[in-house]
């Protein structure tokens, strides 16, 4: 099929039919632009979301637990997929909107040149049919004048009355149409041979080469379309494999989900190292009973002075369950220090009733043995502010170990820096003085000195850290040999908890605990003295010297724990660093409490 053969005569339509097939094809070019920022859209929107739940972290922050770093695979492997999405529309936008865009201009270039060319040979040929049919009626008139001048001489000549000049005339006048009829015949021939060569030219070869290019060209833009679909296609298809990986890492990811290791970083993270409460021992009330019956009855004692009520015994045993509760403690006495004349007066705070102690003796024993009994502040105290340790010893021991073993390991990292950037200087010194063109070798000197000063000040680093972390690590030996062992002392271990979860005894002096008094000796409410928990922080904005009993020394600016806030007295009970409890002036310091502890309060 042809259309210079079958569709001669329709050169409209095909000009009509050329701008649809170069419209359509505009058409698929702004559906492939569009779907190409759609893609752009969609990476976008998957980068940011990506971004929004995998934000920038510190390296204390990095996730420990499979299931973080699973998450965190899967939103890196969303990352990814992103990635491939831009990449199916940065191909789509090259390999087909632009190929497309490219096409379209050539053949509508290419169109217009096909159209221009018809257009001329249908000008040709109308042009050639007008000098024909001009040929053609000048021929038809010159005829008929003919005639006209032959019936006028033969009018005149059969008339006997026409003059002989009238009839030579009009033979004349006869003779010279016939003529111009004649040179008007071979004109119009000569013009219409010319006009049928021109017109079968015209459909015979012209026409016909200039619609074969125009099918051709047709054609073409069918074929490009059918490849442009291809190309859509094949973009998408050469990220399906990347794409496959990409949700097989996602799945690889959820397979990597471990719940026991989780659960063991749980374990390593939160484990005190501290030894479970031991048992409480039996404290005979009983002795001073005289009993009425035989040796081996126990009479029911009667409530009389100076024996302990059974009652009054439960409820203190109760309140010595110190791994969910705290004994209640009365604080000392403290009468009011003498007024400050660069303070605020300060309130007078009433004597308090102390609890009978059967003599002083108990009194100055277990002001001893808290003397011996350093406390350091609570681990959730630490975290309102409080200044921590360079020892760690704050933390639990297992905790301290885990942070001494860390930074070793930091240390020894920029040690090994310092030594290679050392080794480095040397080996540079060495050149100098080989090569003194290239350098003073004593301009290195002050740099080498520097670097010796850091490599020993990380060596002492080291050193100290390593004897604090061995002293951990003899404590915990030390301490898991103990363990298996019968009830040597039946007090419960320093590691003990406070009401509010945090551990309030110092692991450095675990081992250092003095010896508990005799309970049949001591009476029930001065034994296993347990600090109380922090409820807060306080800055001292005067010095105190306190130098009355139950009041607390205190410098300007000192961070103090309060572990008991004013009870309308003017005195805030207090705790150092070193464990040393007592009373401060409420006016003195600038009191914080948590929000979450009763009746939170700053006093200024």
């Amino acid at each position: 099929m042809s259309w210079g053969i079958d569709l001669w005569d329709q050169f409209d339509n095909l000009d009509k039919h050329t701008q649809w097939g170069i419209d359509f094809l505009d058409r698929y070019a702004k559906f492939v632009k569009e779907r190409l920022e759609i893609e752009q859209a969609y990476a976008k929107q998957l980068r940011n979301l990506v971004k929004k739940y995998c934000p920038k972290r510190s390296k204390d922050d990095e996730p420990r637990f499979t299931s973080c770093i699973s998450f965190y695979s899967i939103l890196n492997e969303l990352n990814d997929y992103a990635g491939q999405r831009e990449v199916v529309a940065e191909e789509m936008g090259h390999k087909v909107y632009g190929e497309l865009m490219k096409y379209s201009q050539d053949l509508k270039c290419e169109r217009k040149h096909h159209l221009q060319e018809g257009r001329k040979a249908q000008q040709y040929l109308d042009h050639c049919w007008k000098q024909m049919d001009s040929s053609k009626k000048k021929f038809e008139r010159e005829c008929k004048e003919a005639e006209k001048c032959q019936l006028l001489y033969e009018r005149l000549d059969n008339d006997i009355n026409a003059t002989k000049s009238e009839v030579e005339k009009a033979k004349a006048q006869l003779y010279l149409r016939t003529h111009m009829a004649d040179e008007s015949k071979n004109e119009y021939a000569a013009q219409l041979q010319t006009f049928n060569r021109e017109q079968w030219k015209h459909f015979n070869s012209a026409i016909p080469q200039i619609f074969k290019n125009l099918q051709d060209m047709d054609q073409q833009r069918t074929v490009k379309l059918g490849e442009t679909y291809r190309s859509f296609a094949e973009v998408e298809r050469r990220v399906v494999p990347i794409i496959s990986k990409c949700l097989e890492g996602m799945v690889s990811a959820g397979k990597a989900v471990d719940e026991r290791k989780d659960s063991t970083i749980v374990v390593e993270s939160f484990k005190s190292g501290f030894e479970p409460p031991g048992d409480f021992p039996f404290e005979d009330f009983s002795q001073n009973i005289q009993r009425t019956g035989s040796d081996g009855t126990i009479g029911t004692p009667k409530n009389e002075g100076g024996k302990p009520d059974p009652k009054h015994s439960i409820s203190k045993a109760k309140n010595k369950l110190w791994l969910f509760g705290k004994k209640p403690k009365l604080p000392p006495p403290s009468p009011p220090p003498p007024p400050r004349p660069s303070c605020p007066s300060l309130p007078s705070r009433p004597s308090l009733q102390t609890p009978q102690v059967p003599t002083e003796r108990l009194v100055q024993r277990l002001t001893d043995m808290r003397s011996l009994r350093p406390k350091v502040p609570t681990l959730r105290a630490l975290r309102r502010g409080a200044p921590t340790l360079e020892d760690f010893s704050h933390l639990p021991p297992e905790q301290r170990r885990k942070k001494l073993q860390q930074r070793i390991e930091e240390l020894n990292k920029e040690l090994q820096k310092e030594v290679d950037q050392r080794d480095a200087l040397n080996k540079m010194k060495d050149v100098y003085e080989k090569n003194p063109q290239m350098g003073d070798p004593s301009s290195l000197q002050p740099k080498i000195s520097e670097t010796m000063c850091t490599m020993e000040r990380l060596r002492s680093e080291i050193h100290k850290n390593e004897s604090w972390l061995s002293e951990v690590e003899g404590k915990q030996s030390s301490r898991s040999d103990r363990r298996p062992s019968a009830d040597v002392n039946h007090h419960a271990p320093h590691g003990r908890e406070s009401p509010e979860g945090s551990y309030t005894d110092d692991p450095s002096q675990e081992h250092r605990s003095p010896p508990q008094p005799d309970p049949h000796e001591f009476d029930d409410e001065f034994d296993d003295d347990d600090p109380l928990p922090a409820i807060g922080h306080c800055k001292a904005l005067y010095a105190f010297d306190g130098a009355n009993e139950g009041t607390l020394v205190m410098k300007e600016d000192e961070v103090l724990y309060v572990i008991e806030e004013d009870k309308g007295d003017g005195w805030t009970r207090a705790r150092k660093q070193s464990g040393e409890e007592g009373y401060v002036p409420s006016s003195y310091v600038d009191i914080t409490l948590e929000k979450n502890s009763k009746g939170a309060v700053t006093y200024i």
